[in-house]
C-alpha cells in the first residue's frame, strides 16, 4: 500500500506544477543566449579581427609572431612569411603565427621613454 500511495501523491504533485516546464524552457533560452553573447559572439569577433590581420601584413611590416619574436616581413609567399629577426637572419612562419603588427607609435614610445636604460 505504501508504494501506492506515493504514486498518486506524485500524480497529484505533477498536475499541481503546471507552470514548471515553461520556466524551464526559458530558463535553457536564456543561459544558451548568455552563453552566446559572453562566449560565442566575442570569440567570432575575435577571429575575425586576426584573419584581417592576417590578410593586411605587407613586405616591410614590423610583426610579432605568436611565440614572442619580433622582425620585419622581407617576403610572404602564400601561408608562409619570411621574417628578418636579424642581420642576415630570416626565418619562415606560417601566415597564421602572426599575433600583431607593430605601429611606428609603438617603436617611437619605446624610444623615447628610455625602457632599457639601466637605472642609476
Amino acid at each position: 500500500m505504501p508504494l501506492v500511495s506515493y504514486l498518486q501523491n506524485a500524480s497529484e504533485s505533477t498536475e499541481n506544477s503546471g507552470g514548471s516546464f515553461v520556466f524551464t524552457l526559458v530558463f535553457f533560452a536564456l543561459i544558451g543566449a548568455a552563453m552566446y553573447f559572453l562566449m560565442i559572439r566575442p570569440q567570432r569577433r575575435r577571429m575575425r579581427q586576426t584573419a584581417d590581420l592576417q590578410k593586411s601584413i605587407g613586405e616591410g611590416d614590423e610583426i610579432v609572431t605568436t611565440s614572442g619574436m619580433y622582425g620585419f616581413v622581407t617576403a610572404i609567399d602564400g601561408d608562409t612569411v619570411w621574417l628578418s629577426i636579424a642581420d642576415d637572419v630570416e626565418i619562415r612562419i606560417s601566415r597564421a603565427a602572426v599575433a600583431r603588427k607593430i605601429t611606428a607609435q609603438e617603436t617611437a614610445g619605446e624610444t623615447s621613454d628610455g625602457g632599457d636604460a639601466p637605472a642609476s
